[in-house]
């Protein structure tokens, strides 16, 4: 399915401050638009549920809410993670949206059920980018984030904090799908930004991250543009 823009409702440990950090695995983020109201989108749900298996990738579902209105609400819907979509669209100079759509470290896209395409934008990934240290560590309610740029970076960054539910099953009554029992992966409940960064001095912040759910921070050229680093604490 697509959506014109203008239509669319569219292990290492080291000291810091006084604290002890535990450096993550750096990870590649794959971004899913979906949305249960898209009848090409579950293929591309089970293919995205495969992805949480793998220690090298931090598969994000963001479920978008402009099909919402052929029959079936989408419950995990949220208008923002539209914007983003559309932010990524306008950022390559395009006036549509598509779900399902597959973006690979913030720079790499892909329209509909492609495991192979997705695949190689994940190694491509793994090979490039600046080089950015990232420390995480969860202080009850809140979460520690250290990110150090090991040499300088080429651009403004965002610094984003992102919740997501691990599983979820819903039974579609209407619409597009209707009669299928869905179970959707890693469904991001969560987008917020931390502030920007240039890389000239370490970034230090503490969050608030309350409840069990994983913590993902990601560090992105601003636009959106391509990720420079990505880490989570399950």
């Amino acid at each position: 399915m697509m959506r014109p823009i203008a239509t669319a409702a569219c292990g290492l440990w080291m000291a810091c401050s006084g604290l002890v950090l535990a450096q993550t695995q750096p990870a590649v983020v794959v971004e899913l638009y979906t949305s249960q109201g898209c009848s090409s989108c579950p293929p591309a749900d089970d293919f995205f549920a495969g992805l949480a298996d793998d220690p090298g990738v931090i598969p994000l579902a963001l479920h978008v809410d402009y099909w919402d209105y052929i029959g079936w609400a989408d419950k995990f819907a949220n208008p923002k993670f539209t914007e983003r979509q559309k932010a990524y669209a306008r950022a390559e100079g395009s006036k549509t949206i598509y779900t399902p759509q597959f973006i690979v470290g913030g720079t790499d896209r892909v329209v509909g059920n492609a495991p192979a395409e997705v695949a190689a934008r994940i190694v491509d990934a793994v090979h490039r980018g600046e080089s950015v240290s990232l420390w995480l560590e969860r202080q009850g309610d809140m979460v520690v984030i250290r990110a150090v740029a090991d040499e300088p970076l080429s651009g403004e960054m965002n610094v984003q904090l992102v919740r997501y539910r691990p599983e979820a099953t819903v039974e579609i009554n209407s619409g597009e799908n209707a009669g299928r029992k869905m179970t959707y992966h890693n469904i991001v409940t969560a987008w917020s930004s931390l502030g920007g960064w240039d890389g000239s001095a370490d970034f230090v912040t503490k969050a608030p991250a309350e409840g069990d759910q994983p913590i993902v921070v990601i560090v992105q050229h601003a636009g959106p543009g391509s990720i420079v680093a990505a880490a989570q604490i399950k």
